[in-house]
């Protein structure tokens, strides 16, 4: 089926060339995907209740795809991180660092959002980084952002942000054990790359 039948057996709806028109002009599936409600109501001219079951759809697919780390879980690597951060940031238009707390056994304490940046880059600073680590005494932290332009590729910002980050964990004890870039294209793992020296 194509995303035009799909969208439209999910609106039990046969105005198939309504949904079509509505997918060009905003942009195709994933743009639909991420619209507003309001702007699923415009564009597609369903009404709000389908636009909010469009919406509903799209964001039980999301939670599906999205393997969620859970508190106490073991944090086995970078492909976790990324199965688990991928979907959630897929969309985002700036970047976003998260920091993911570890105890001694590199178990899941939990994420925290530290830092919303531009488009191209994210400001953050250690006292941010560390600050939820020391609170919820963490042992280790995995470092996570996004890369809205699709490419995980890290740039020179993020390598001397990696080392001022390793070097301020040292310093107060808590281990930086990976920085994920997270993107359309894959990802990129400081430590798989051993660029976390």
């Amino acid at each position: 089926m194509t995303d035009g039948e799909l969208v439209a057996v999910l609106l039990r709806t046969g105005a198939l060339d309504v949904i079509e028109r509505a997918l060009e002009a905003l942009g195709g599936l994933r743009a639909l995907s991420v619209a507003p409600a309001a702007e699923l109501e415009r564009a597609a001219g369903v009404g709000p209740a389908r636009a909010a079951a469009m919406t509903a759809a799209f964001e039980l697919g999301r939670r599906v795809a999205e393997r969620r780390l859970r508190r106490g879980h073991p944090m086995r690597g970078p492909r976790d991180v990324q199965a688990h951060f991928a979907a959630r940031l897929r969309e985002e238009l700036c970047e976003h660092f998260i920091v993911v707390l570890l105890d001694g056994r590199h178990r899941v304490l939990g994420d925290v959002a530290v830092s919303r940046g531009t488009l191209t880059a994210s400001l953050v600073h250690p006292r941010e980084v560390f600050r939820p680590a020391i609170q919820q005494a963490a042992a280790a932290v995995v470092l996570v952002h996004n890369h809205p332009s699709g490419d995980p590729a890290p740039s020179t910002e993020d390598h001397g942000v990696t080392a001022r980050l390793r070097e301020a964990g040292e310093v107060i004890g808590i281990r930086v054990v990976d920085h994920v870039i997270v993107a359309d294209g894959g990802y990129y793992s400081f430590q798989e790359a051993g660029n976390l020296l």
